[in-house]
């Protein structure tokens, strides 16, 4: 558990991005946000697509960090 989350919080941080503003755009509570970010839980598949588009509408550059940090080097896991 956790890579997600790992990715997340990093973002968060390096953009400036508080847990509120975050579930604020995605229309979800805070505490779900809190949870991934502090490794609680996972978001489901369709949830990380909700947090990249959301992390988009907030800063394009952040959702192109979350994305590349969560799947890392994808061909090398093989």
């Amino acid at each position: 558990m956790g890579k997600a989350g790992k990715a997340l919080k990093q973002v968060l941080e390096t953009h400036s991005i508080s847990q509120n503003k975050l579930a604020v755009t995605m229309e979800t509570g805070r505490p779900n946000v809190h949870r991934w970010v502090n490794e609680m839980t996972d978001p489901v598949a369709d949830t990380l697509l909700e947090i990249r588009n959301a992390l988009k509408k907030i800063n394009p550059a952040a959702a192109e960090e979350f994305i590349r940090l969560y799947l890392g080097d994808a061909d090398n896991d093989e």
